[in-house]
């Protein structure tokens, strides 16, 4: 072994934190054995925790989220959205700071959702709506739906996370940049490295690996089906394995040239790639179709929002059983991304406002994906509705893997769409793992900012493997197996976002005034001092002396 290759394995030793990269490692490269040794074991394993999570936890989950998505709203309004973090000017130019952090956020299960998913709610509307599935009526509805999905509170728990651990790491002494300084006030500053951050850590590195492995799942099952759809290449699970392989060595070449070269550079291609495609299915699609469908849409879930963020299926038919198969895994999915996302999004935010951060993380994104889900989505489910393009085989099968190449397919230059789909479906592929694997291997390293590219290497492989094995699980089915692991790792996550979103709360309170109450406003016990009453004056009172 060379000196520079000795010098990489001793910088990577060095570096780890033990406890939380043993644990996270034992506990993912474990499940991936079990899988090769028994892989029903560990199919029915997923399948029994899954029933017992959306039994007890979905309404968790629920109020949660809608909390938090209130009060990243404040922030934004707010006096407390003009506190920065650190005393240094931000980095990144806006632009670059909000494509990194939409293409490292989400942006993975935009592309793959984007033309499929209304198409489901259509076919099987909420019940919160009393609507008949495959109607007219249900075709604003199924488009509202999407947008409650993608738009606020998804990325309100993405957000929520990032500040608290810029906040804390940026503005106090000798904080590392990780997860489980997000819960600062509530550990104690000295307790950062005790048992109680060490598994806030370890849960972090658990959420992150599920909730990534998933989002690579589906975007490698999306790239598998349109090989499959276009040009009739069945891989099978050999091929599975090659594909997820190869797109693992392109996001590796893009993690070893870092943040600036690899990361912010791919985001940017992304997002114009983005745009055209969605401005290009306007154009190209039924334009004012769509401009009605967005602003009925946009407004009724302005209206319903609360109705939608609560509504648990009490008392309907059916009714929980959607609301966990939609709704529950969408905040379970963006719960397992966001001490990933949190912690990325910290590393970007330096010398922002929580303003900034806020309005970027849930207002600048939300006007991104708004548009793309009404022009996609909305022009594959009115192709659906008036017979353009038939979407029968997704809907029934539960394919979603497919809709985006039946649906560019009915356009004019269908090749040169799919094909730009695809690369599309690659580079955020790329971007997704590039920065979960950063995300991951600082998390195991203490905080460290620049972890080695032997730890990066090795969690993008574990990703990787972890991905290819859910899409061996899922089958010809495609998604469930991914539905069902992102739920039980995202799940116990969103309990470590709301106490997040409470040390925000008592650290803001305490340093930079309360909004709610008077800062003399005593929250427990008695305001008032008790002083020894004097005695009163007169006939039982004191008796004054004329002695000197």
């Amino acid at each position: 072994m060379s000196d520079a290759e000795k010098g990489a394995v001793d910088t990577f030793l060095e570096e780890i934190d033990p406890i939380v990269f043993a644990f996270g490692a034992l506990l993912t490269v474990g499940v991936i054995a079990a899988f090769f040794i028994n892989q029903s074991a560990v199919t029915e394993a997923i399948n029994t925790t899954y029933g017992w999570v959306v039994e007890y936890l979905n309404w968790a989950l629920l109020v949660i989220v809608f909390l938090i998505v209130l009060f990243l709203l404040f922030l934004i309004v707010g006096p407390w959205g003009k506190i920065k973090m650190g005393d240094s000017d931000p980095e990144y130019s806006f632009l670059s700071y909000f494509a990194m952090l939409y293409s490292a956020g989400f942006a993975a299960g935009v592309v793959f959702w984007g033309p499929t998913e209304a198409l489901f709610y259509y076919d099987n509307p909420s019940p919160l709506f009393d609507v008949q599935g495959g109607t007219a009526e249900a075709v604003p509805i199924a488009i509202q739906q999407t947008l409650f999905h993608w738009a606020l509170p998804q990325l309100a728990v993405f957000t929520i996370m990032g500040l608290a651990i810029a906040y804390f790491a940026y503005n106090y002494e000798d904080v590392p940049l990780r997860v489980s300084s997000a819960l600062t006030p509530i550990l104690g500053k000295e307790n950062l490295d005790g048992p109680a951050a060490k598994v806030v850590d370890i849960l972090a590195v658990f959420a992150t690996i599920g909730g990534v492995a998933t989002s690579l799942g589906f975007i490698g099952s999306q790239f598998i089906a349109g090989l499959s759809y276009q040009w009739g290449i069945d891989l099978g699970n050999v091929g599975i394995l090659l594909v997820v392989t190869t797109m693992t060595l392109l996001f590796t070449i893009s993690m070893v040239l870092g943040v600036d070269r690899g990361i912010r550079r791919l985001s940017n291609f992304n997002m114009i790639l983005f745009v055209a495609l969605m401005l290009a299915t306007f154009i190209l699609g039924p334009t004012l179709f769509l401009l009605l469908l967005g602003s009925q849409a946009i407004g009724g879930m302005i209206a319903d929002f609360t109705s939608m963020s609560l509504y648990t299926g009490t008392g309907s038919d059916g009714g929980t059983g959607w609301m966990n198969s939609w709704t529950v895994f969408y905040w379970a999915w963006a719960l397992s991304w966001s001490p990933f996302a949190g912690l990325f999004i910290a590393r970007i935010s330096k010398g922002r406002t929580v303003r900034e951060v806020a309005f970027t993380g849930i207002g600048a994104t939300s006007a991104a994906t708004i548009p793309w889900f009404t022009f996609i989505g909305g022009t594959a489910l009115q192709y659906h509705h008036t017979g353009t393009a038939d979407f029968s085989n997704v809907i029934a099968n539960n394919t979603p893997e497919i809709s985006g190449f039946i649906l560019f397919e009915a356009f004019p230059f269908g090749t040169v769409f799919m094909i730009a789909f695809m690369i599309l479906v690659t580079t955020f592929f790329i971007t997704s793992a590039d920065s979960s694997t950063l995300a991951v291997s600082m998390m195991t390293t203490g905080g460290k900012a620049s972890p080695s590219n032997i730890n990066r290497i090795f969690w993008g492989v574990v990703l990787g493997m972890t991905a290819a094995i859910l899409m061996i699980i899922g089958g010809e089915g495609g998604t469930t197996a991914l539905q069902n692991a992102v739920i039980i790792t995202g799940a116990p996550f969103a309990f470590v976002c709301f106490l997040a979103m409470c040390s925000l709360i008592k650290d803001f309170a305490s340093s930079h005034g309360r909004v709610l109450l008077q800062d003399e406003t005593v929250l427990v016990g008695s305001s008032k001092t008790t002083e020894p009453e004097s005695p009163p004056a007169g006939p039982g009172g004191p008796v004054e002396s004329d002695d000197d």
